[in-house]
């Protein structure tokens, strides 16, 4: 019960989206709740009507009056249809406003939240939580209180029908539907306990289906036969879960059971003595058929207003969980609007004070103690071997993270005083991995700079520097070719193919600051030497990083930064460093004996 004080926010949620709506639902709801009652008592008088003009023989005012009665039920019939059909295209209109909303809300949050959270799996937790029911959890949320409201009215006024009759009646009533109300409660609360406990083996199980449905890993799983190993995996986890969930659901079973035995008993009780009454001749044939048809609504409509209760907290249950997902906090702070720095260009340097950063969830440290200087319009290579910290660099940079000593300052300006995005306005950055856009040629270069608008010579601008306008020019619609294999129509494209893309998305934003990480890993030899000689007149008069194992192309940079364990351990351009005969020099002989094998290899 400690989570039903978020009931009135998720009720304020449906009033905040759909505010007409609402008032029409509650209005109609309210309408269908007095309606069966008023059909109840309808017909009472008309059994009464009835045994009245049989006794006394027809006459045509009673006949007429039995008449409009039997109209009068019909009209109240028709209405509950009526209103029935009007409730349910309301719920369905509030419910995709609703799941749109939530679905907003849980976007919004994920785009806003730190890089950081994606190393919590307990966040992986939350966002499935909140993701996985947003589709069905508002139209149940809608239908539960819909439920609740309508039958809460029948069940008041029938209770007031009953009261005349004998108000022990309504106490039975009640008391019959005691026990079920305490089942649907414990397993309602069972229920969500058991989902809190399993979400790490559902989104596994997730894991599994996309493993073994993707094109991402198709060939891989065929290659390796990973295929019935998967299967297995998958299998075992929902065994468990079914399991469980039988489980629960076989001890339910039984406690329904018992709870529906007590309430016929109580409600036999009931009519036994109405009928002993009715015998007596206490009370006419339609108090009898009143009381009769009230408790069996009433019973019905208790049963449904309990199992209301119950869904509605499961429901409620979920909007907590929406509530504490949305209610997670960001590391990276935003600098107080009043107190940012503006900063739109680098005059003077890039520097990295005494920077000790480690990734959440770890001890050990990717950077320690870290001093780096990249002077304003300078195009410096960092090379060294995986794990040394040279992608971190570029996460610190961009503030997806901070350090956790030390600073980062751009002309003397520390980067938490700048808002994130002035910030990232200064920066175009290539990612190892980058993303493929699902979407025409244009829209892919486009991505790099929404905010300008580029136009088709920009784009085509971008897509000559990156080296890219003969892959486009192959292609069955040039810039208007959907990429991509996920819909109908798409091209798919080579791994290479992609990366010039994502080039050409990293250069049409005409930022100071130009970030790339292993830009060339996936071009050959030939490729990587005209595409290097388009990025030194790309970044001219601008600062470039670029984050390579590729000495071929480090030996192109104004300056190389060689890192290991976290820290600088030599500096110069390429010539220098191959006379220092240290660590890159032997890297480079190496890469140079690997080049001349395969030249030979291939001769």
């Amino acid at each position: 019960m400690a989570l039903l004080p978020q009931l009135p926010r998720a009720l304020g949620l449906v009033w905040q989206v759909a505010r007409g709506w609402t008032v029409a639902w509650i209005t109609l709801l309210c309408v269908q709740g007095l309606l069966p009652a008023i059909a109840v008592y309808l017909t009472k008088l008309l059994v009464d009507g009835l045994l009245l003009a049989l006794k006394d023989g027809r006459t045509p005012g009673e006949s007429r009056a039995v008449l409009i009665l039997v109209a009068g039920l019909g009209s109240v019939m028709l209405l509950m249809e009526a209103a029935r059909a009007a409730i349910g295209w309301i719920r369905a209109v509030q419910a995709e406003i609703l799941q749109d909303h939530i679905n907003h809300l849980i976007h919004e949050k994920s785009i806003a939240a730190d890089l950081a959270f994606y190393e919590f799996p307990d966040y992986f937790d939350h966002l499935h939580r909140a993701r996985a029911e947003a589709s069905y959890r508002p139209a149940a949320l809608l239908e539960n209180l819909g439920s609740l409201l309508q039958n809460g009215v029948t069940l008041i006024v029938m209770a007031a029908i009953l009261i005349p009759l004998g108000p022990w009646l309504t106490l039975a009533l009640l008391l019959s539907t005691l026990p079920a109300f305490f089942v649907v409660l414990r397993y309602a609360l069972t229920q969500y306990q058991w989902r809190l406990r399993n979400t790490a083996d559902e989104r596994r199980i997730w894991y599994y289906d996309w493993l073994m449905t993707a094109a991402e890993t198709a060939a891989e799983l065929r290659l390796f036969r990973l295929g019935a190993h998967f299967q297995t995996l998958y299998k075992t986890v929902r065994r468990k879960l079914r399991a469980e969930r039988l489980q629960i659901a076989r001890r339910q079973g039984r406690a329904e059971f018992a709870a529906a035995v007590m309430a016929l008993f109580i409600t036999g009780a009931a009519l036994t003595w109405m009928v002993w009454k009715a015998m007596q001749g206490l009370v006419t044939l339609g108090d009898l058929a009143l009381v009769y048809a009230a408790f069996n609504q009433g019973q019905r409509l208790m049963r449904a207003l309990l199992e209301n209760v119950g869904q509605l907290y499961a429901n409620t249950l979920f909007i907590g969980n929406l509530f504490e997902f949305l209610a997670l906090k960001p590391i990276v702070t935003e600098a107080l609007p009043e107190k940012a720095k503006p900063l739109q260009a680098v005059h003077d340097e890039i520097r990295f004070l005494d920077v000790s950063f480690s990734y959440p969830q770890t001890e050990r440290k990717a950077l320690e103690d870290f001093n780096l200087t990249i002077p304003a319009g300078q195009i410096a290579a960092i090379v060294g071997p995986n794990g040394a910290g040279k992608t971190t660099l570029i996460k610190l940079l961009c503030r997806f993270y901070d350090p956790e000593t030390g600073r980062i300052e751009i002309d003397g300006t520390d980067l938490r005083e700048v808002s994130t995005h002035d910030l990232r306005r200064l920066m175009t950055v290539l990612f190892q991995q980058p993303v493929h856009y699902h979407t025409t040629v244009r829209e892919n270069v486009r991505y790099g700079d929404l905010e300008l608008k580029p136009s088709l010579e920009e784009v085509e601008a971008a897509v000559k520097a990156a080296g890219a306008e003969e892959i486009v020019a192959q292609l069955p619609d040039g810039y208007e070719t959907l990429l991509g294999k996920w819909f109908s129509g798409g091209t798919e494209l080579s791994i290479g193919e992609w990366q010039r893309v994502a080039l050409a998305r990293a250069f049409l934003r005409r930022a100071a600051i130009i970030i790339l990480d292993e830009p060339t890993s996936a071009l050959d030899p030939w490729a990587e030497a005209d595409w290097l000689q388009r990025f030194r007149q790309l970044a001219w008069r601008r600062t470039a990083i670029i984050i390579t194992h590729r000495f071929t192309t480090a030996m192109h940079a104004d300056i190389i930064h060689v890192m290991d364990a976290g820290q600088i351990v030599e500096s110069g351009n390429h010539e220098e460093l191959l006379r220092y005969n240290g660590r890159y020099a032997e890297s480079w002989a190496r890469q140079m004996r690997v080049a001349e094998a395969a030249l030979a290899h291939e001769a």
